[in-house]
């Protein structure tokens, strides 16, 4: 499960739980593009509860709006990443060096505030 909302005028918060299938990516990618909507330089907060890998249905919806996600992903210069697993850190900061221009900084759940001020400060 996913959930997306508009945090201010200028970031998202997402939460991330579950296994995603091809109908949730569906969701998900048009809450993302409706959510973000008129957003230049904006932060997003990712609360990585639970993560599975999608299913194959998921990442192919993904690649085929994937114009769309370059687009959305061109919307936000900062993300803070929650989540305890040590291995999904490292992806957030390796997926960094993939976006030019998005800074992406990790965080432990616990550190939920410590995040929120952090994009606070940097995309106010």
């Amino acid at each position: 499960m996913v959930t997306v909302g508009r945090n201010g005028e200028n970031r998202l918060d997402v939460a991330l739980s579950g296994k995603l299938d091809t109908e949730g990516m569906i969701a998900v990618l048009d809450a993302l593009l409706d959510n973000a909507e008129g957003m230049e330089n904006g932060g997003v907060l990712f609360d990585v509860v639970d993560y599975h890998l999608p299913s194959f249905g998921a990442i192919a919806i993904e690649l085929w709006r994937l114009p769309q996600v370059l687009r959305l992903l061109r919307r936000f210069s900062h993300a803070a990443v929650l989540a305890d697993q040590t291995w999904l850190q490292a992806m957030s900061h390796w997926s960094a060096d993939l976006v030019p221009g998005l800074t992406i900084k990790t965080f432990k759940r616990s550190e939920k505030a410590a995040a929120r001020l952090w994009l606070e400060t940097v995309c106010p």
